[in-house]
């Protein structure tokens, strides 16, 4: 009797790691009620209305189109909350780990999909885009079906319908996140590894031929946008420390698998799909800076599947002199590994773990807001705090807005001349100036910022203010003249 057997026959492996990371996923979903600045654009985009959305597309964010639509729907149906914010990347992530627990358990038994799934929920960067009202998980739930797919069809099947449904899964990753489409050269060299015959290659040129040409369009379209990511800083030597640990503890499960050409194996899906979508950024980010870890947040996928088989291995190994004590081996691991990981787990689900908190300073607005008073954001894309959580301002006056987010299909506003802004400001007796908290907060560069905090150093007086999460309300009286 092999480890492989340990398990029931007819139990799968995938149900548990799902199921595991249900669990944590709905553990401290709200963040103590909090929203940080990405996941506010998400909320203030969806609750918007459908031609507004395609107006904003026209501007900027084209690239996220697909899931805001998305998110617009389930607002639509369910209602603005922090749950119906970020249970979708929980449900994509469970689903993801399935698919690793599937792929594993299919390559080399149900030890090794299982190991491999449960692992997927505990790293740490996993553990981040959990709970976050952002696409990247529902990419990585994509991938995790494709490479599903694919390994379903190695070393050869006549039906078309994994292919097809291989190409449509794609593309859909693809709408969400066109770097996605860096899967497809993971895929390429788990079938340069493994050798299939040449109606797989067909077919696999074909599918993936099809949803890259479906991409096409919003790759192009999206690249005349590329000056929304422009603060993305340049490619540094530091940035690479990251990958190259992951690669480290990748390439050492893989060895443990012991994999060799011509056969197929969890190292030759698990390593390329690990190393190759990171090196392919690290090529892109030399020509234009894009080096993000969430843009390639599917490629841990490979990792948890690395992990999986040497799990799978230590449990071979340790059966024929421990046959009972084998069958601990993989709980133990899960819970030597929950302990150690604890401190960042609940780091993870409290306000402190993102930069700012759009809601934090709502309340401090609610006290200090004054009737004829006025309120200012800098930098404008401050402006998230008032869009997330309108009722808080109702009764102040943007003073430096001139046209709003929706109708200039903008995600913060057209904002007035730096002069009108001016004269706006000094005809307000009291104006609440809503910024990032010192910490956080970069230096000012834009021409209306640096009027508007010109005159409110000049022609107010401080009386009152707050930094809270990240962010921070100044309250400004008029001098008397």
């Amino acid at each position: 009797m092999n480890a492989r057997a340990a398990l029931p026959r007819y139990l799968p492996a995938w149900p548990i790691p799902v199921l595991w990371t249900l669990v944590l996923g709905l553990w401290g979903l709200s963040r103590e009620h909090s929203v940080w600045r990405d996941e506010a654009a998400t909320w203030q985009v969806a609750r918007r209305s459908t031609p507004e959305i395609w107006h904003l597309l026209g501007q900027v964010d084209a690239v996220h189109g697909l899931y805001y639509l998305f998110m617009h729907g389930l607002f639509e149906l369910f209602g603005p909350s922090t749950t119906t914010l970020r249970l979708p990347s929980v449900l994509a992530t469970a689903v993801a780990a399935g698919c690793v627990a599937a792929v594993g358990g299919r390559i080399a038994g149900r030890w090794a999909g299982l190991g491999a799934g449960l692992a997927l929920g505990l790293l740490p960067a996993v553990q981040f885009y959990l709970q976050e009202g952002r696409p990247y998980s529902l990419v990585a739930a994509g991938v995790g079906v494709a490479t599903l797919l694919l390994v379903g069809t190695l070393p050869g099947s006549r039906r078309i319908a994994p292919w097809v449904a291989y190409s449509v899964v794609v593309l859909l990753c693809a709408l969400l996140n066109w770097l996605s489409l860096l899967a497809l050269l993971a895929h390429l060299a788990t079938l340069l590894w493994t050798r299939p015959g040449r109606e797989v290659w067909l077919r696999w040129v074909v599918a993936s031929a099809a949803a890259t040409a479906g991409a096409l369009p919003l790759i192009l379209y999206s690249r005349g946008q590329s000056a929304q990511v422009s603060w993305i800083p340049p490619l540094t030597w530091h940035m690479l420390i990251g990958p190259a640990v992951l690669f480290a503890i990748g390439g050492l499960c893989a060895l443990v698998d012991r994999p060799r050409a011509g056969r197929l194996s969890v190292a030759a899906v698990g390593l390329p799909l690990l190393v190759v979508p990171q090196l392919c950024l690290v090529g892109i980010s030399l020509v234009t800076p894009l080096f993000l870890d969430r843009y390639v947040l599917f490629s841990l996928l490979g990792l948890a599947l690395l992990i999986g088989t040497a799990l799978d291995a230590a449990v071979r190994a340790a059966r024929p002199r421990f046959p009972r004590a084998s069958a601990w081996l993989v709980p133990v691991a899960l819970a030597l590994a929950v302990a150690a990981l604890l401190p960042q787990f609940l780091a993870k689900r409290s306000p402190a773990s993102r930069v700012d908190d759009v809601l934090a300073v709502t309340a401090d607005v609610r006290r200090h807001k004054t009737d004829g008073a006025g309120v200012l954001f800098v930098p404008a894309a401050r402006r998230d705090t008032l869009l997330v959580s309108p009722d808080a301002f109702t009764g102040l006056r943007d003073i430096a807005l001139a046209r709003g987010p929706e109708p200039s299909g903008t995600l913060k506003g057209l904002e007035k001349a730096p002069v009108a802004i001016r004269e706006s400001m000094l005809a307000r007796p009291r104006i609440l100036l809503v910024t990032d908290a010192a910490r956080v907060a970069k230096p000012v560069t834009a021409k209306r910022d640096r009027m508007k905090l010109a005159v409110l150093r000049r022609y107010f007086r401080v009386v009152h203010d707050e930094e809270v999460r990240g962010r921070r309300v100044t309250a400004y009286e008029l001098r008397a003249r």
